[in-house]
């Protein structure tokens, strides 16, 4: 996420809600469609990166 998507998206009262909208869309469809891809690329180019974002996102 970007600094101003992570700020929109924590700061409910003090933001747009249509900004913090667009935000959370905005990483949705990240999460959905670029982090598969780039699990994938760093799971099969580079394992030891892929082993450090496993580590973060699955036991952190």
């Amino acid at each position: 996420m970007t600094d101003t998507e992570r700020e929109r998206i924590k700061n409910r009262g003090s933001v747009e809600e249509s900004k913090r909208y667009q935000a959370i869309s905005r990483v949705r469809n990240r999460i959905e469609d670029e982090l598969p891809r780039d699990v994938e690329v760093l799971e099969k180019h580079h394992p030891e990166l892929f082993e450090e974002l496993v580590d973060v996102v699955c036991n952190d």
